[in-house]
């Protein structure tokens, strides 16, 4: 069994998609957007209609992860709390090239630098509000 983030970016999938394909080198595998139901309307569960351009479903491959995403109910407000995605780097000049561009236009929320655990590593929220921890090089317990 496979557990997978489903993340919801409230009409703002399709600029995520193009985001983390730049800042992480992302691939979107599958996109659906609401217009492409049958009749072209599909409704949400509140029985609200999306505009038909918007993201009903999107897959997105990270490294070895599949992602899923949707534009939801389209409220413009995506809100992001209670957990984070760890992205792990190779080393630590990519793991502050990701951190990098998982935090323009976004907050730091703890600065890329070695720690007592890992060569590199930092926590930023990205401009979407999804908590990023970006990690490279760690290190055995001693």
């Amino acid at each position: 069994m496979a557990t997978q983030p489903y993340l919801f970016f409230e009409g703002r999938t399709e600029e995520a998609l193009q985001f983390y394909a730049k800042a992480l080198g992302a691939q979107t595998q599958m996109l659906l957007r609401y217009g492409d139901a049958p009749g072209g309307t599909a409704k949400c569960p509140d029985g609200s209609t999306p505009p038909g351009d918007k993201v009903m479903h999107a897959s997105f491959q990270l490294g070895g992860s599949m992602l899923l995403a949707s534009d939801g109910f389209c409220s413009g407000k995506p809100n992001f709390a209670g957990f984070a995605l760890s992205c792990e780097a190779k080393d630590e000049s990519d793991a502050k090239k990701r951190f990098d561009a998982l935090a323009a236009g976004g907050k730091v929320t703890a600065p890329l630098s070695e720690t007592f655990f890992a060569r590199a590593f930092g926590m930023a929220t990205d401009k979407f509000g999804v908590h990023w921890m970006v990690i490279a090089g760690v290190k055995a317990p001693q």
